[in-house]
Order: C-alpha cells, then structure tokens, then sequence
C-alpha cells in the first residue's frame, strides 16, 4: 500500500506540478492509495472556505483513511527521533516521523516531496513510492 504525503495532496489540489504529483497521477489508476488522518488534518486545514474543504474531504473520502499513531508506535517514532538527532539529523516536524514511521513498521510506501522524509529513506528503510 502507499500512504499519499499531504506535500503531495496540497500540491496537487494547488495545481503545482511536481514530480511527486505526476506520480500520484499514476497511482490513481494502479491501486489503492492511503490518507493518514493527521495528513487529512494537515490538508483540510489549508483551505480557506468550508465548501472547499468539504469538496476535498469528499474526494480524499474515496481512499482509505488510516489512523497513524498509537503509544506503540508513538515510541517507535520517537526512538527513530533520537536516532536520527544522535547522527546530525533533525526532523522538523513531529508529524513526519510519526508518518515515516507509520510507513516503516507496516510496510508501505511513502510518496511525498518534503526533504524531511529523505533520512529515513536513507537510514530507516522507509520506502519512497
């Protein structure tokens, strides 16, 4: 399974192409996609009228939406903190590495185009869809 980034998501609904948007565009039609509940939060939080943000929850509905943290995996994350900030590495943002390590533990693919992603990529394992 791949779990679709909210990088991903506001670009595409901002219509700015990517790499990444171009590669959604291609997952449409091959299989099931996955919205994290944080990242549903993340997009819908950028819009900025009810209707809009009702549309595109609608569209997202269509996914499967996953939660994303629970304590089990809320230590694991930051156990992967710590692991990363012990080699030079800070994550910006405490939902990256709840989504990386969501990711990680359950064996799906990342696709996403924030740069935060790309140590655990290189250090954790996580798989870029």
């Amino acid at each position: 399974m791949i779990l679709v980034d909210s990088s991903v998501w506001i670009d595409q609904f901002n219509r700015t192409p990517s790499p990444a948007v171009q590669r959604l565009h291609q997952l449409v039609t091959e299989g099931p996609l996955l919205v994290g509940d944080l990242i549903l939060c993340e997009v819908l939080q950028g819009f900025r009228s009810e209707a809009q943000a009702r549309l595109v929850e609608r569209a997202l509905n269509q996914y499967e939406t996953v939660t994303l943290c629970s304590p089990q995996l809320a230590a694991q994350a930051a156990a992967n903190y710590r692991f990363l900030r012990a080699r030079g590495i800070t994550i910006r943002k405490t939902i990256d590495i709840v989504i990386g390590t969501f990711c990680i533990e359950r064996g799906h693919s990342l696709l996403h185009s924030d740069r935060d992603f790309e140590p655990m990529e290189q250090l954790l394992g996580l798989e870029r869809a």
